[in-house]
């Protein structure tokens, strides 16, 4: 569970802008995959006029509180339970040097006394899901199975399937994952951009392993940011939905349904300050939980188009000192290199007022739209300089990666475990090396079994050969036998670290 000033991820402004949102966008008009999109949806209140009430009698409408059993009972056949068995910690004391490298230390083990090795226990988190298409598919949040070995999914009707990982976007924290099951119960996406603030809304998950627990609330705000996926995201999104119903430590991945039983967004974090429930919750709306699914599943990964600007949200300060015409909006600070937005015409100090015609005025809002869409997409800007109001078509751009080793071009890769990029130039001026290649993910193998390596390491020697580049290293991999000896650094730590792996 991930604290961030009080604000709790629960389960047991960037430089280059991305946004997602708005059902009349391109994405929306598009064949889905494996989810269903409910375009437009009255919202189920079961209410009556109280004829009975003083009010009723002197004309007043006076009404019966909503009953949510229908949508209650919709949402709980298609929520699930997730249990993540992660890997287990180890200290420096339980590494075992492999008999090859022990020379490399002078037949001494560089973590100091070596323990006995047992067996380690393995840590468990749990958090919920949500099946959103009756062949399996699950929609959840990222920091759910991020770093799970094994995932165990459990029904509402009790029944148990191991899962395995479609897919995920950190910078929304949204997964996909998927069990071997047919003809399940599935919600649809409702579209979070009719969902308004004062509206009520029910959340569906698993707090505390307390399965098919459902809570009621209302939307207390829209588009609400709150800081906390930057640990984890090179260019976080967050336009949460914020509710007064109440979630807590295992409600992560869960539902938050309109009274159709719609799903109109994913339950992902909590303002705290015991890191259980204590008045507001987030959820990652659906328009963004939608786009990234959907993704996943066409492409493999998520496609997101960038404005590539640095940008603030005008407030009476601004306005006062920049002279500035507008008093809402978002104006550009800069912009990134290649920016989409500055070969179309903007300039510093435009404030953005409107994307496709949708007024825009928090930063949260922009992300939200333009992450809806991918490279290669127009958008129609409307800004305001100088008092003047101009329209601009924007072509997005992506963000270029740096290249990435392919980890099954390899046999020893896939026996390791792990996948490589190379390192960007700022990164190299960033951790003071000429070279290297970083870590990106550890999946199941050696290194994964062996040590307590973790994504984000930085590669700088193989056997005491300097690594170039992510390919050179899986080059230099191939064909070792017996065991290799990798060493380098973490990002900001400059304590040069060695893992021996045997082969």
């Amino acid at each position: 569970m991930t604290n961030f000033r009080k604000l709790t991820a629960v389960a047991l402004a960037s430089a280059l802008l991305g946004g997602t949102s708005y059902a009349t966008y391109e994405h929306f008009g598009k064949p889905d995959t494996i989810s269903t999109w409910v375009t437009n949806a009255t919202p189920f209140v079961k209410a009556r006029l109280d004829a009975k009430s003083g009010a009723a009698a002197n004309g007043a409408t006076a009404m019966i509180p909503a009953d949510f059993s229908f949508a209650s009972k919709k949402a709980t056949a298609a929520v699930v339970h997730i249990k993540s068995t992660l890997k287990p910690e180890r200290t420096v004391s339980q590494m075992q040097i492999p008999e090859e490298f022990r020379d490399f230390f002078g037949g001494r083990s560089p973590f100091g006394q070596q323990a006995p090795e047992g067996k380690m226990e393995k840590p468990q988190a749990t958090g919920s899901g949500v099946i959103i298409n009756p062949d399996g598919y699950i929609v959840t949040n990222n920091h759910v199975i991020q770093g799970a070995e094994t995932l165990e999914v459990t029904l509402a009707d009790k029944h148990t399937y191991k899962a395995k990982v479609i897919g995920s976007d950190p910078n929304t924290d949204i997964a996909l994952i998927k069990i071997d099951a047919k003809n399940l119960p599935a919600l649809s996406f409702g579209n979070s951009e009719n969902v308004e603030v004062g509206q009520w809304v029910l959340a569906v998950g698993n707090p505390y392993n307390l399965t098919s627990t459902v809570t009621a609330g209302i939307v207390s705000a829209k588009g609400r940011s709150i800081n906390i996926l930057g640990e984890n995201a090179k260019a976080p999104i967050e336009s949460f939905i914020q509710t007064d119903a109440a979630v807590n430590p295992g409600n992560s991945g869960g539902a938050l349904v309109d009274l159709n039983g719609n799903l109109i967004g994913i339950n992902t974090a909590i303002a705290s300050q015991t890191g259980s429930f204590a008045g507001y919750s987030f959820a990652v709306p659906s328009s963004i939980a939608h786009k990234v699914v959907e993704d996943i599943s066409k492409f493999g990964s998520v496609q997101r188009g960038y404005l590539g600007v640095g940008i603030s949200e005008v407030d009476a300060a601004k306005v006062k000192s920049f002279d500035l015409k507008v008093d809402e909006g978002v104006r550009v600070e800069n912009f990134a290199d290649e920016s989409a937005a500055k070969e179309a015409g903007i300039k510093i100090g435009d404030v953005i007022t409107k994307i496709d015609g949708h007024d825009i005025t928090s930063v949260p809002q922009l992300q939200e739209a333009i992450a809806q869409h991918k490279p290669s997409d127009k958008v129609t800007v409307n800004v305001n300089r100088d008092g003047v109001d101009k329209v601009v078509s924007v072509t997005l751009k992506g963000i270029s990666e740096p290249s990435v080793a392919d980890r099954s071009s390899s046999a020893v890769m896939e026996q390791l475990g792990i996948e490589l990029k190379d390192l960007t130039n700022q990164q190299k001026k960033e951790y003071g090396i000429g070279a290297g290649a970083q870590v990106t993910a550890i999946n199941a193998g050696k290194i994964r079994q062996s040590t307590d390596m973790e994504e984000g390491f930085v590669i700088t020697k193989i056997d005491k050969t300097p690594v170039a580049n992510a390919r050179e290293a899986v080059k230099m991999l191939q064909g070792k036998k017996g065991g290799v000896m990798i060493e380098g650094l973490y990002p900001g730590n400059d304590e040069t670290q060695y893992f021996a792996i045997g082969l």
